[in-house]
């Protein structure tokens, strides 16, 4: 069987439904309903024996919307469960090495390392960032008049994916690995790391025009105060993170990068404009 996580959640659920009319496919989440779905709590490792009982590929969507000691926990906690349970191949998404300068890079190259050295067959997939999230982001940074695009990314361009790309990668290389664990053969993907940031960039002035706008740069020095209020303290961490390393040019993909989203999605990504379109689209007025 095929156990895909976090199948509550927008990615996992993806998916998820991408694998729906495959009889061999199992839906991991705290809150399990309707057939095929099992209890899985990365935060309640107690719960994994039984999530993993008869699962052969194990699709391990992130858990990373935590501190970096939590997130090591969940990942360290379900690669031992996996382990245990005599797991044959584990698919991870992770993060794209076009944002190895984040802050939320650090618990995904943890987990890669921990994967490496685990007695199963491992495909990692390097995930670029999705598009609303820099976006969303900066219009949560300041109120501006109709038309204006603020935020703290100076010059920098960042290198962004549409979601449902990076669902139907997940659901294809996790049912292929499956379709050659069942046939008694070690899948073509297994050791594979695939980069997976997609050719989209976003300047500010990108973002502006999707509006017929206009961009202004804002300074970094106010990020912190304007993200903190209602958020935990990491996620203002991760933000402005982010904010930093866009601003001194780090966050987008080189020409000479290597990536594989097309490769893997057999057609060219998906265009990330109306993604951007709808976040700007939702911003409060000024």
């Amino acid at each position: 069987m095929l156990l895909v996580t976090g199948t509550s959640g927008a990615l996992g659920g993806a998916v998820a439904a991408r694998l729906a009319d495959r009889d061999d496919v199992l839906r991991g989440s705290r809150e399990p309903r309707g057939p095929g779905a099992r209890l899985v709590d990365f935060d309640r490792p107690e719960t994994l024996p039984a999530a993993l009982d008869g699962v052969d590929v194990l699709l391990v969507v992130s858990a990373g919307y935590a501190e970096d000691d939590v997130v090591r926990a969940r990942h360290g906690a379900v690669v031992d469960a996996a382990a245990t349970a005599g797991v044959r191949h584990v698919v991870y998404t992770s993060l794209a090495g076009t944002a190895e300068r984040l802050t939320i890079a650090l618990a995904h190259r943890w987990t890669e390392a921990r994967l490496a050295g685990a007695p199963f067959d491992v495909t990692i997939l390097r995930n670029g960032l999705y598009a609303e999230v820099p976006v969303a982001l900066a219009v949560g940074f300041t109120a501006q008049p109709d038309g204006v695009f603020a935020a703290p990314w100076g010059d920098g361009a960042v290198s962004v994916v549409h979601r449902d790309d990076l669902a139907d990668v997940a659901a294809r290389v996790a049912a292929e690995v499956h379709d050659d664990v069942r046939a008694g053969r070690r899948s073509g993907h297994a050791g594979r790391v695939y980069e997976l940031a997609g050719d989209a960039r976003l300047t500010g002035s990108d973002v502006a025009a999707l509006v017929g706008g206009r961009y202004e740069a804002a300074p970094l020095g106010g990020t912190w105060d304007a993200l903190a209020a209602g958020v935990p303290p990491y996620q203002v961490a991760h933000a402005a993170s982010i904010f930093a390393t866009l601003g001194a040019g780090f966050l987008a993909r080189g020409d000479d990068d290597a990536d594989h989203l097309a490769e893997l999605l057999g057609r060219p990504p998906r265009p990330v404009t109306d993604v951007v379109r709808g976040v700007l689209g939702s911003r409060p007025a000024p």
